[in-house]
């Protein structure tokens, strides 16, 4: 029988900071980009619960946050505390609490740096793996100072999802029995891999709950939205046969910086690009890394359309040099009508470079 449990720890930016700060503790707290006014350009990285309340959430722009954030002080709710974050600081908070999971259970896969995949399936039995996961709950409460919540599941996808259900500080269990029951009343959205597009494609299609799709045959699904479709058959019946596979190499490193106003100016953008470069190799050497067979830029305009581009490189390269003038090779047709017809004013530009040895 496989058990398998997802642990996402609550709001963790912002519950490290509150950790550090105890005149924190209760406050509304944004982790995030500098809202400047209600003019910053950035997205929220975390909210704290008590700042959710005020309907600000992670990937929000910061300025609509700041917006929302004044409409409850002007209510008379506690003000938002804005923070800049401490991302070394997250980095070696995730470590202690990723090497206080690797004790629980033979093999874990850590998905971010606040979330993790525990296959517990040697315990041969929920009941035991329901007590692994209070200790480990504890343990991390007790050293960390910090809540998770954990789904408990018979797959990576009901964990994952079960994770989400009772926070912050929850434990949901889904036996395989209740799988299908347990997903069909939830929103489509709840299933991963659908985004805002698909979510307003369904429901165009009058599916708005999981349970909605469930009358479609897997032929209708792959005719409705491709490959796609074959793989959302099995999911909406709680179906996942992927494995807990611990990565021992990182996919790619990457930056991406958001200008403080819209620009098509080169002289705005080249430097970043050349700064970004320089920084992606040292984070390259420090994690352990001499090489690169590929490099990928993103650019988001104005409207935030957002575009990817990718070039793989023989041989492969070594230097902030070479990330750069593969960068401007990718990047300059956004500059004219092969890539950017209408002059859109650039939002944010990213490097990534991938195929790492």
């Amino acid at each position: 029988m496989k058990i398998i449990a997802h642990l996402d720890l609550d709001a963790f930016f912002a519950a490290v900071e509150e950790h550090d700060k105890p005149r924190l503790k209760g406050r509304p707290i944004v982790v995030g980009a500098d809202p400047e006014g209600g003019r910053g350009r950035g997205v929220v990285s975390t909210a704290n619960y008590a700042a959710r309340t005020y309907g600000i959430h992670s990937a929000m722009p910061i300025s609509k946050a700041w917006l929302l954030a004044k409409a409850a002080e002007a209510a008379g709710k506690p003000s938002v505390v804005f923070m800049g974050g401490s991302h070394p600081r997250y980095a070696k908070i995730s470590q202690r609490v990723m090497d206080i999971v690797r004790s629980y259970a033979p093999h874990i896969e850590q998905a971010s740096v606040d979330e993790a995949y525990l296959d517990l399936s040697h315990t041969a039995g929920f009941d035991k793996a329901v007590t692994i996961c209070q200790k480990l709950k504890k343990e991390i409460r007790v050293k960390e100072g910090l809540t998770a919540s954990i789904g408990l599941g018979p797959n990576k996808l009901i964990a994952k999802i079960a994770s989400d259900m009772q926070k912050p500080d929850g434990l949901t269990v889904v036996k395989e029995s209740q799988a299908e029951g347990f997903l069909a009343p939830l929103p489509i959205r709840k299933i991963p891999g659908i985004g805002p597009k698909t979510e307003a494609f369904l429901k165009k299609e009058n599916v708005q709950f999981v349970a909605d799709l469930k009358p479609y045959s897997r032929e209708q699904l792959v005719r409705m939205m491709g490959r796609w479709g074959d793989d959302l058959y099995d999911k909406i019946r709680g179906i996942d046969n992927s494995s807990v596979v611990e990565e021992h190499e990182a996919k790619s490193i990457g930056e991406q910086e958001t200008f403080r106003y819209d620009t098509t100016n080169p002289a705005d953008i080249f430097p970043v690009f050349r700064d970004m470069a320089e920084r992606i190799v040292k984070s390259m050497h420090d994690d352990g890394f001499v090489s690169f067979r590929a490099v990928a830029i993103t650019v988001r305009f104005s409207d935030f359309e957002t575009k990817t581009r990718i070039h793989t490189l023989k041989p492969a390269g070594a230097s902030p040099e070479k990330i750069y003038s593969e960068a401007m090779k990718l990047f300059l047709p956004f500059l004219d009508i092969r890539e950017n017809p209408h002059k859109k004013p650039f939002r944010l530009v990213g490097i990534r470079i991938e195929k790492l040895a």
